[in-house]
Order: structure tokens, then C-alpha cells, then sequence
């Protein structure tokens, strides 16, 4: 198990003061607020009413295989994203999720192919975006995990190959997590090429030529 706390002993924000909350964002078109798929409720259709503008809420699938959900303690199943996504849905909420991209104990290839159909699955749930988030070491956790040989980071590549094919799909947005992004390259010679794709990737929504580098090919 990775996550070590229970998201469930922690105490949610007071309904009274969602309304000095909404008072502060309501001048914003658009409010994205990140929720737990199990914490989601009649609660969001009321700040929604309370903020007068459209609300996003945001939540983290992970992975929609089901082992390494488990694996990853999330304290949820794909059920319960998906009655999530329902319930929001009917509210007239919109929908963000969070892919990973190779969590622990998923090969190279793994992690590619899961990541696309956690992100297929996502759009079948009704979600407009998508957000697909390398998984890094550095939290302690996954250093441990990367020095057992149980993780490894993707390579920067497998999030280019991610995110042409889901957009390819044409069914919502994807963004690639953009942050610290040259730590997964694996040749200096392209780096900036290829995290400066896919910042356009992100702005335009489009998939662009691929980056041919004369080094690693």
C-alpha cells in the first residue's frame, strides 16, 4: 500500500463557509476544485448554486486497472469514480480526471497502455479533460520502491505516445503535467524539443509531427 493515510479521517470543509468561498471565486468563469471521488455529493450542486458560475470539479483516477488501484490505497474503485462522474454530471458539473503514467509495479509498456485506457475509460464516464501526470520519485515512497526495483519512471516518450493517442480519440481534452518534465528524458540532444511539443500540444489541443532527433532516433 503507497498511500499511507486515510483520506477518510479527514475532516471536510464546513457548509457554512462555503458561502464566503464562493464569494471570493465567483467573479471567475470557471471553478476547478480538486474532490475525492468518494467525498463528492449534494454538497457540489450547492456550491455550484452558490458560486453562480460553472463549476469543475477534479478528481484523481489514477488508473482504471483495478489491481494497481488497489495497489496505489486510493480507497476507491472504478465503480465509484464512475458513480461519481454520474452524479456530477447530472448537476451540470464538469469533469477533470487525473491519469498516471506508469505507477509502481508496471513495466514501460504497461504503463503506456494503461494510461490510454484509464483515459478512454475516464471519456466513457463523461469526463471533458483529462490531465495525465508522470509518476516521479522524490516523495520517499517511490524512491524506496525505485531502489527495490519495483518503480521506475516513464520516459518522456511514452507521455508523448500517450497523449497523441488519446487526443487522437477526439473525445475531450488532454493535457500533459508539464512540471520538471526533463528528468524522464533520456537524450539531451531532444529534451527541449520535445517538452516544447508538447506545451503546444497542450495550448493547441492538436497533435503536431513528431520530434526526429539524430542522436536517439
Amino acid at each position: 500500500m503507497y498511500n499511507s493515510g486515510n483520506f477518510f479521517d479527514r475532516q471536510a470543509i464546513p457548509s457554512e463557509d462555503f458561502p464566503r468561498i464562493a464569494a471570493q471565486v465567483a467573479h471567475f468563469q470557471r471553478v476547478i476544485v480538486e474532490c475525492h471521488p468518494k467525498l463528492t455529493g449534494i454538497h457540489c450542486a450547492k456550491f455550484q448554486q452558490l458560486v453562480g458560475t460553472q463549476l469543475e470539479v477534479a478528481m484523481g483516477l489514477e488508473t482504471s486497472h483495478a489491481e494497481t488501484l488497489q495497489l496505489l490505497n486510493k480507497q476507491m474503485t472504478t465503480a465509484d469514480f464512475a458513480r461519481a462522474c454520474e452524479e456530477l454530471l447530472q448537476e451540470s458539473i464538469d469533469l477533470r480526471a487525473f491519469i498516471l503514467l506508469r505507477p509502481p509495479q508496471t513495466t514501460e509498456q504497461q504503463g503506456i497502455e494503461r494510461a490510454i485506457e484509464s483515459v478512454r475509460f475516464a471519456f466513457d464516464c463523461g469526463v471533458q479533460c483529462c490531465v495525465v501526470i508522470p509518476v516521479r520519485a522524490g516523495n520517499g515512497i517511490m524512491d524506496h520502491l525505485q531502489v527495490t526495483g519495483r518503480f521506475s519512471p516513464p520516459k518522456l516518450s511514452s507521455l508523448e505516445t500517450v497523449v497523441d493517442e488519446t487526443l487522437a480519440l477526439h473525445r475531450g481534452r488532454v493535457f500533459a503535467d508539464l512540471w520538471d518534465l526533463a528528468q524522464f528524458s533520456t537524450c539531451a540532444a531532444c529534451v527541449d524539443k520535445r517538452i516544447r511539443r508538447l506545451e503546444q500540444t497542450n495550448l493547441t489541443q492538436r497533435v503536431s509531427r513528431q520530434v526526429t532527433c539524430p542522436v536517439c532516433g
